[in-house]
């Protein structure tokens, strides 16, 4: 990866909060939003979600998953040249009172110290996708996949 293909993939994970969040949901695709964070080794995104949403009970079915991000909008960036990058992974939940649960929630709060408090409600729970491919396109015509190892290096600058 280039070194400004690699600043760009850096740039877009640290300023976009959100992401799409894509689950199998009774068998047809369905898509939410997501807040998230990166573990600190970078090894996965971290989300806090509600056992009431869909795509809680969707990851617990079928933990395959895929998240998009996707760099805002700027009037001199044709749409189809929007940085972003797909993720093909598997969601886990993380079990409170657990070392790896207290890794992801101090990675997440870090991002979103406002969500404190969600921490205190029992229907709520963290999960970990880990990516098992990213797919980063850096503008027009500039995709290329990368390896969980590739992805990892890049985000921590190796």
């Amino acid at each position: 990866m280039n070194p400004a293909h690699a600043q760009t993939l850096r740039d877009l994970l640290r300023t976009q909060e959100v992401a799409a969040l894509g689950t199998l949901h009774a068998g047809q695709p369905y898509v939410s939003m997501v807040p998230f964070a990166m573990l600190p080794d970078v090894s996965g995104f971290v989300i806090h979600v509600s056992k009431l949403a869909a795509h809680t009970q969707d990851m617990l079915a079928s933990p395959q998953v895929s998240l998009l991000v996707v760099a805002p909008r700027s009037p001199d960036v044709p749409a189809q040249a929007l940085a972003r990058i797909t993720v093909l992974g598997r969601a886990a939940q993380y079990a409170g009172g657990t070392e790896d649960h207290a890794v992801a929630k101090a990675a997440y709060l870090a991002r979103f110290p406002q969500s404190e408090d969600l921490f205190g409600f029992a229907d709520f729970s963290l999960f970990v996708i880990r990516p098992d491919s990213i797919r980063f396109v850096g503008g027009f015509a500039q995709a290329r996949t990368l390896s969980p190892q590739t992805f990892a290096d890049v985000l921590s600058d190796r």
